[in-house]
C-alpha cells in the first residue's frame, strides 16, 4: 500500500513538473519584463499558475468521465487558443520593448501596467494558456477515485507554483543585466511557447 502511494506520489510529481514547463517559460518571460518584482507579486503570479495547473487535470477528469466527445472538441481547440493567445501577449511585449529600446528607457513597473503583458486579466490569460495541455491529464486520472484525481492535481499545483517562482527570480536577474531588451526576449519566448504548444498537437 505504502509502495503505490509512493509511486502515485512520483508520477504526480513527474507530471507536474513536464506540465509546468510552458508556465516556467512564462514566469521567466514575467522576470525579464519586471527585475524588480517584489516578492508578494511574484507570489501571485505563480500561485495563478498554479491555481490553473491544478484546475485543468480535473476539468479533464470531469470531461472524460462525463463525456469523451466533448473532451475531444476541446482538445482539438487548445492548439488553436494557446498560439494565438500568446502569440498575442508576446507581440505586445516585443513592440513595448523596441519602443524602449529606441527610446533608450527602460520598461518601468508603471509602464508594464498600462501595456499588453500585465494586469491581472493578461495573468489569467497566460494562466489559462499555459495550463489547457493540463486537460489531458484527465485522460490518465479517468480511472482513479475523485480524492485520488484532486490529490494529483494538487501536487501538480503546487509543484508548478514552486518552478514558477524559480523561473520568475531567474527571469528578474537576467531583466537587471539587459535591461530595456528584456521584454523583447520575454515576448519572443512567449511567441516560441505558443508555437510549441501548436506543433505539439499535430
Amino acid at each position: 500500500m505504502t509502495e503505490t502511494w509512493i509511486s502515485f506520489f512520483i508520477t504526480a510529481v513527474l507530471f507536474g513538473v513536464g506540465l509546468a514547463m510552458d508556465a516556467f517559460s512564462v514566469s521567466v518571460a514575467r522576470g525579464l519584463a519586471e527585475p524588480e518584482m517584489p516578492g508578494r507579486r511574484a507570489c501571485v503570479i505563480a500561485g495563478v499558475f498554479g491555481v490553473f495547473q491544478t484546475g485543468m487535470p480535473l476539468i479533464g477528469y470531469v470531461l472524460v468521465r462525463a463525456a469523451s466527445e466533448t473532451f475531444a472538441v476541446v482538445q482539438s481547440i487548445v492548439p488553436y487558443a494557446a498560439l494565438i493567445l500568446l502569440a498575442l501577449i508576446g507581440s505586445g511585449m516585443i513592440r513595448e520593448g523596441l519602443q524602449g529600446a529606441a527610446s533608450g528607457a527602460a520598461v518601468d513597473e508603471a509602464g508594464i501596467g498600462e501595456g499588453a503583458f500585465a494586469g491581472f486579466r493578461l495573468l489569467l490569460v497566460q494562466g489559462v494558456a499555459t495550463s489547457i495541455d493540463a486537460l489531458s491529464v484527465g485522460l490518465d486520472t479517468a480511472s482513479l477515485s475523485v480524492g485520488a484525481a484532486v490529490a494529483e492535481a494538487v501536487i501538480i499545483g503546487i509543484v508548478t507554483f514552486a518552478i514558477c517562482m524559480f523561473g520568475l527570480f531567474a527571469g528578474s536577474k537576467l531583466g537587471e543585466r539587459i535591461g530595456s531588451r528584456a521584454p523583447i526576449l520575454g515576448g519572443v519566448i512567449l511567441i516560441g511557447i505558443g508555437l510549441k504548444i501548436f506543433l505539439g498537437n499535430f
